[in-house]
Formats: C-alpha cells, structure tokens, sequence
C-alpha cells in the first residue's frame, strides 16, 4: 500500500489507483463460502445442476466477489501516512452485472471517488472498485466501497 501525506489525498481523487493481480475463483472457495454463510443454492455448489442453467455451470455467490475487495485493492489503495488503522465503513452503492463462472480469473480495478475529513484524523475514502473478469467485455460488479482510515 503507497503511503501518501494526508495533504496529497487530494491529488490522487477521480484517478485509477491501480489493478490487483488475477485470482482464480475455483469451486473449493466456492464451496467454503457456502458453508460459512449457509447460502447452499444449487447454482454454487451442484455443478451438475448447475451446467442446466443458462451459466452452463457453477457460478460464485456475488456475496463472495464482494467479499474480496480488501484482499485484491490492498497492494493498490493509496493510504495516509501516520496511519493507525483501517475500517470497512461500508458501501454506498453496488451493481451485480454479470456472474463469475467457477475457474473464472478475475482482477479488481480501483478509482478513488473521494477523501474527505470526517474529524480531525479520520479520513474516509470512497473508491470506485470494478471486479474485471479475465476475457469478458462487462465487469462482475461494480461497488462504491468506503475506507475509514485513523490516523
């Protein structure tokens, strides 16, 4: 993660931070989703049911793409210097565009929205995070998640 002084943020508002490495989504991390949320729906766990569908196969739960983007933007997230620690504040908006089939490789491209102060050494970051799906035109999702940084 590029540590910046607070009074760079700014500079980097309504820019591309960067790309994550590929990930390949296979059926074991599928398959670990559902158990810990208990969502077993067929389309995730029964590849033979699943290859009836429209999808042709298993597809992951949007839950679990969601779920990676700490993971896949933390090498890319620009953070201010001092800081002591980050928090999931939530997300303003999200759009499921299309599903990730299992084996599926996929990358998270990220923008920063906004960094505004909210208190004197809370800065809250919104970013613009594109789930990108290795040799498809349209995007998994794409989700307006919020940073809270302490620092």
């Amino acid at each position: 993660m590029p540590f910046v002084p607070v009074a760079e943020l700014s500079q980097y508002v309504g820019k591309e931070l960067g790309r994550s490495e590929w990930l390949t989504i296979d059926q074991d991390r599928i398959n670990l989703f559902a158990e810990a949320t208990g969502d077993f729906q067929f389309i995730h766990v029964d590849p033979i049911k699943a290859a009836k569908t429209p999808f042709g196969s298993t597809i992951a739960h949007g839950f679990l793409t969601l779920s990676l983007i700490p993971k896949l933007m933390e090498d890319i997230l620009v953070l201010p210097e001092g800081l002591k620690m980050v928090v999931n504040y939530g997300l303003d908006s999200v759009r499921f565009i299309q599903p990730v089939k299992v084996d599926s490789k996929v990358r998270l491209k990220v923008d920063l929205a906004d960094a505004t102060e909210k208190k004197p050494g809370q800065w809250l970051l919104k970013l613009t995070a594109t789930l990108e799906i290795e040799g498809q035109e349209k995007p998994a999702y794409i989700a307006e998640p919020l940073t809270l940084c302490f620092v």
